[in-house]
């Protein structure tokens, strides 16, 4: 006797975990599977940006920077702890736009939708405010302007949750291995890690396992009408090249941009790069040139140089992007196409699309998925939080306050920390805990026993990876020999039910 869902979801990155939430609230039935961790690749790589792209203007994309603007607001409401507002700086550079034509842009940017808690762009003389300190001299002047921060991996990471909370089946480390379509349901076969198979039937099926879509696919036996084009983007860790909470964006001389971005503290994330990428070289990796790319886009505008002997860490992640036939990488729309095949059993097929986007693409694949099952729904997502979103109506500075004074065994680097990744749940991570003795010690990178005990009871980790690298960062905090002494006590621990 198989199980029968309403939606098997095919992927654990952010459209799959999405779909799933979406989904999961309307009524349906659901299963995900993920053939790794959740968030493993391309939605734990990206450049941790909630932004419209306004580089996005000079290809005319108004509808995608549009949509992508109102969807910043509507994710600084419900996980105002992972997502919160950041200023850019916008250095002026003469030979690659004129200024009127930036600026012209920024007033695009700030009035095609509305904006509810972003200030405006501005025009600064950086000789006399602070944003101009790191940069070389010759740069005079420049702009400023509103996006968004996110923690991809737990943005992802909140999705797949709030799924299960609803009464979806997240099952991470199960490879979809194939599926045979019928008229009224998919008859599909899972594999988890250990190599047992267990057969599932779904009314219908979401692909959305991204650069792995075509893939899937011809598991399911299905052609997708439609391509798409692999493009790695690879960023670079350094240790932090200027004071101050604002991120810079960078033209380079190939009118290329590069984000400069606080991180973590210690660091500046600098990324991205665009290259098409061959499945074939293996698993995505920051090739010595992206590196030297990203370090000479920074030392022609910023005082103090980088080299790649300055690099700490890199990571890099394949966009999934539909292949619109242009030349340039940079230039493939980031937006999304959803492709629908009711020729039986409904499929559906998520090509291309951003972080920025995803619930709004989310939203409209369960439009699809529910019309073709009769069980079209309601939307919900734009305004239910995510897991910890619900900060009681304080600002995430309020909340932390509240939290200092409620725990003052905390000291207030651990407790920003745990705000930015727990949020409002913060109280049900401790678990009544009155001090650091009672939360089990630190077992590496200020990640506690009972910390670690959540992750694994509620954020489905399985390995010292999911920890360290994608439920957060602390791994970037930990030298080689501290990550081993994590892994080793993490190897102790009983298997996680």
């Amino acid at each position: 006797m198989s199980d029968l869902f309403d939606l098997l979801v095919i992927g654990g990155g952010v459209n799959g975990c999405g779909i799933a939430r979406d989904a999961a609230g309307r009524g349906l039935s659901v299963i995900l599977a993920e053939k790794g961790d959740i968030a493993e690749a391309t939605s734990s790589s990206s450049s941790k940006l909630i932004h419209g792209g306004l580089r996005y203007l000079e290809m005319y994309e108004f509808r995608l920077v549009r949509e992508a603007l109102a969807e910043r607001e509507v994710l600084l409401g419900i996980a105002p702890h992972i997502v919160w507002p950041m200023r850019f700086v916008l250095p002026h550079r003469p030979e690659m736009r004129p200024r009127w034509m930036i600026r012209a842009g920024l007033f695009l940017y700030d009035h095609l939708a509305r904006r509810k808690s972003l200030p405006a762009s501005e025009g600064l003389d950086f000789r006399r405010v602070p944003q101009g300190a790191p940069l070389r001299p010759d740069l005079t002047h420049g702009f400023e302007y509103s996006d968004c921060w996110v923690e991809d991996s737990r943005l992802v990471l909140l999705n797949a949750r709030d799924a299960a909370d609803r009464g979806a089946e997240i099952l991470t480390r199960t490879v979809f291995a194939g599926a045979t379509r019928a008229a009224d349901a998919w008859t599909a076969t899972l594999r988890g890690a250990d190599g047992t198979e267990r057969t599932v039937r779904a009314r219908a099926i979401a692909n959305a396992a991204g650069p792995w879509v075509m893939g899937a696919q011809e598991s399911a036996g299905a052609r997708l009408a439609g391509r798409i084009r692999l493009v790695r983007g690879s960023h670079i860790v350094v240790p932090k090249l200027y004071e101050g909470s604002h991120a810079y964006i960078l033209q380079n001389d190939d009118r290329r941009i590069v984000f400069v971005i606080p991180y973590e503290e210690h660091f500046s994330l600098v990324g991205t790069t665009d290259v098409v990428h061959d499945p074939a070289s293996g698993p995505p990796r920051c090739t010595p040139e992206e590196a030297a790319y990203l370090c000479e886009a920074v030392s022609r505008q910023f005082r103090r140089p980088i080299t790649p002997d300055d690099i700490v860490w890199t990571y890099s992640g394949v966009r999934p992007l539909l292949d619109s036939g242009e030349d340039n990488p940079s230039a493939v729309t980031r937006d999304y196409t959803l492709k629908l095949d009711t020729q039986g059993a409904p499929l559906l097929s998520v090509l291309g699309g951003k972080i920025t986007t995803y619930r709004r693409l989310a939203e409209d694949a369960v439009d699809d998925i529910g019309r073709a099952l009769g069980r079209a729904g309601t939307h919900w997502t734009g305004t239910a939080a995510l897991p910890g979103g619900d900060l009681g109506g304080l600002t995430r500075d309020a909340f932390t306050e509240a939290m200092a004074r409620a725990h003052p065994f905390l000291d207030r680097p651990l407790l920003d920390r745990l705000i930015r990744t727990h949020g409002g749940l913060l109280d049900r991570v401790l678990d009544g805990a009155r001090s650091m003795d009672e939360l089990g010690g630190d077992l590496g990178g200020g990640i506690t026993a009972r910390e670690l005990e959540w992750m694994r009871a509620r954020e489905w980790v399985r390995a010292p990876e999911d920890a360290l690298w994608r439920r957060t960062k602390r791994g970037l905090h930990m030298s080689p020999a501290e990550r081993d002494a994590f892994a080793g006590r993490f190897a102790a621990l009983a298997p996680a039910t």
